[in-house]
């Protein structure tokens, strides 16, 4: 077996576009579940917004590049508000039943044949990344230590992701910090509470909804720019399940809990998958074969949240309390 190649793309994984996007999608979702108690399970519609804003604008209106990116954050503010006001003052239950079906209705508009020739149908849409590859500061050459390394667009996708990462969580961490982030705190733990003090605890929830969507679109900028291109099936309720995985790993209400808990995801998932795959190939495991290995990679996958779950709920640095959730 290769051992080398085994770990080498476990940890190119584990700092690599996948990582970035999923960090950026679960610090999002660590906004909505894990300061405010929010039960967001359409984070993939955010990113299905961001990246559609911005592949369309280019692709489609043939706009320049930043105004693509601003209308994927409008776009982003706005589906928080239709999802937010119908459901923010009810249970939180009914944001969760709202949120998964809206992410559904937003994949099967854009890949719909009626709007194929604006959203590109089930093929998607290409050619709107020239304008960000554009401004690449890397020359054309592998960048890496030993034998981790990536080409040149790769490194300037990964140098944007990571800042994006580097600067949400600051943004989160001096939000959770200030005034604000107190009273959201608070409305997770007893929004009675907090509405007893004279606070209006659907503006907050809103406003939280927005901030965590926008920072899903984010994911899905990066998302679509990493693969020069975007198609509907992406943004499916598997990302989203994915991305709290990721958070309940790292640990909710944890400002960096959402940034490890992608890197070890992805390292792992990797290192399994490669790891199979490579004893498959040399006979060392003999009654599947390599075809199989991507169902079981992902049955272990579920095995292990299930024993997270059961032996450490709060992930590696959370705390049990952040994630017992008063659904009222």
């Amino acid at each position: 077996m290769d051992w080398n190649l085994i770990f080498t793309r476990a940890v190119e994984a584990g700092i690599g576009t996948e990582a970035v996007i999923y960090a950026l999608a679960a610090i999002g979702l660590n906004v909505h579940f894990g300061y405010t108690g929010l039960l967001n399970f359409g984070q993939a519609g955010f990113l299905a917004v961001g990246a559609y804003g911005l592949a369309t604008t280019i692709a489609t209106f043939g706009l320049p590049f930043w105004l693509g990116v601003a209308v994927g954050l409008v776009g982003a503010v706005v589906f928080a508000l239709l999802l937010g006001i119908p459901t923010l003052r009810l249970r939180a239950d009914y944001l969760a039943i709202v949120t998964i079906a809206a992410a559904e209705i937003v994949r099967l508009v854009v890949r719909s044949v009626a709007l194929e020739k604006t959203f590109g149908g089930t093929d998607g849409l290409e050619a709107f990344s020239d304008g960000f590859y554009a401004l690449n500061p890397y020359s054309p050459r592998e960048y890496g230590i030993g034998p981790i390394g990536f080409d040149h667009r790769t490194m300037w996708v990964l140098t944007v992701g990571w800042v994006l990462v580097a600067v949400s969580c600051a943004v989160v961490y001096l939000a959770m910090q200030s005034p604000w982030g107190r009273v959201l705190k608070a409305i997770r733990e007893d929004e009675d509470a907090v509405r007893s003090l004279g606070k209006n605890v659907f503006s907050y929830k809103m406003q939280a909804l927005v901030f965590g969507g926008v920072v899903g679109a984010l994911a899905g900028f990066i998302f679509a720019l990493s693969r020069a291109a975007t198609q509907p099936d992406l943004f499916s309720t598997e990302l989203t399940f994915f991305a709290y995985t990721v958070l309940i790993l790292g640990g909710a209400a944890r400002v960096l809990g959402p940034v490890v808990g992608a890197a070890i995801f992805w390292l792992l998932l990797i290192l399994v998958k490669t790891g199979m795959e490579e004893a498959v190939n040399n006979h060392v495991i003999t009654f599947i074969s390599v075809n199989q290995v991507g169902p079981i990679n992902f049955m272990l996958v579920g095995l292990g949240l299930m024993l997270l779950l059961i032996f450490r709920p709060q992930g590696i640095f959370g705390d049990k309390r952040e994630i017992a959730l008063d659904a009222r």
